[in-house]
């Protein structure tokens, strides 16, 4: 039978009926707050093409992560832009790095306060690349000697977590040996996973100052058109030894969410990019759309798909609508 014994609007009447229903509960809780740090003391240095997101000096930095935490936003993660960059992105490994500097102040000021690290060469790397480049090449096994003891180093510095998104074969085994091998067990890894080779990632360039400067990246980040590759790439991962596993970016991949979210048992993570971010504020500021609506729409719909954590831009906005 159905209509007139079945009326679905009946649950949709009134905004209490409504929220009593609802099957998503979207929270700061699940979000983790993308940040950028760079050298120099009191820089705010606002990104062109994300408005409202800035490149941090440390002591500033600080302040804002403590203005997220109070906001209810539980993690950060951070991406380093050093003051200096070379072939081979020697600022990830040194103790006195800029993300390591980041660490430091932040773990001091604020110890409840998760900090995840961004483990990929692109940020540090003159030609900006993912990994250590020969000839037009990116050499793969030379990278993960570099991604594991930059690994170790972010967590000598009180990293809680290490995020690799550089998407080399066999880095979340190396980093995992690594960080094992000088006793921590504890830092869990969360593996960029099912990372495409995305258009969508333009405006994050900018900010690191990362764009190749020749060639691409789609020697190591997957075809987009690619759906089994990534579930393939995940179960890899995890039998390498992540403990969270990421699809990015998000809304263009929201059937990856849900189809991980099926078939695998661990948290799953979703990167909310920076051309996702920067699509809607530029929307907004033309009075195309409802900033708030979509911005809150857009991240329930990677809630729904799955996601137990998701990496916005909008964290703090999205925060204070939320009141949580």
């Amino acid at each position: 039978m159905s209509f007139p014994t079945h009326r679905p609007r009946r649950l949709r009447r009134t905004e209490a009926i409504r929220s009593l229903v609802r099957e998503t509960r979207l929270s700061a809780q699940s979000f983790a707050y993308p940040l950028f740090v760079c050298p120099g003391t009191k820089v705010k240095d606002e990104i062109a093409s994300m408005p409202g997101n800035y490149r941090w000096s440390v002591d500033l930095l600080v302040n804002e992560c403590l203005a997220a935490r109070d906001l209810g936003i539980p993690a950060v993660i951070l991406f380093g832009i050093p003051a200096k960059k070379d072939p081979l992105g020697s600022d990830a490994c040194d103790p006195k790095g800029i993300v390591q500097r980041a660490l430091r102040a932040l773990k001091k000021s604020a110890p409840d306060l998760i900090v995840i690290c961004d483990l990929c060469l692109c940020e540090y790397t003159s030609h900006g690349h993912c990994g250590v480049v020969k000839g037009t090449e990116i050499d793969n096994d030379a990278t993960l000697k570099i991604l594991a003891k930059a690994a170790v180093v972010q967590a000598e510095a009180g990293a809680d977590m290490v995020a690799p998104s550089d998407m080399m074969d066999g880095r979340v085994g190396r980093i995992r040996a690594a960080l094992d091998a000088k006793g921590f067990e504890q830092v869990p890894i969360l593996a960029y996973s099912a990372k495409y080779a995305s258009g969508f990632y333009g405006p994050f360039r900018e900010a690191a100052d990362s764009t190749p400067q020749f060639g691409d990246r789609r020697s190591h980040q997957m075809d987009p058109a690619n759906q089994r590759e990534a579930l393939r790439e995940i179960a890899f991962d995890i039998e390498e030894g992540a403990d969270i596993v990421m699809v990015k970016p998000a809304m263009p991949n929201l059937d990856i969410i849900a189809l991980a979210r099926r078939q695998f048992r661990v948290p799953i993570a979703a990167y909310q990019v920076s051309g996702e971010f920067s699509l809607i504020e530029a929307a907004a500021r033309k009075g195309w759309i409802d900033r708030e609506r979509i911005m809150l729409e857009s991240l329930t719909a990677i809630r729904r798909a799955g996601a137990d954590i998701i990496l916005t831009y909008f964290a703090k906005d999205a925060a204070k609508l939320l009141g949580s």
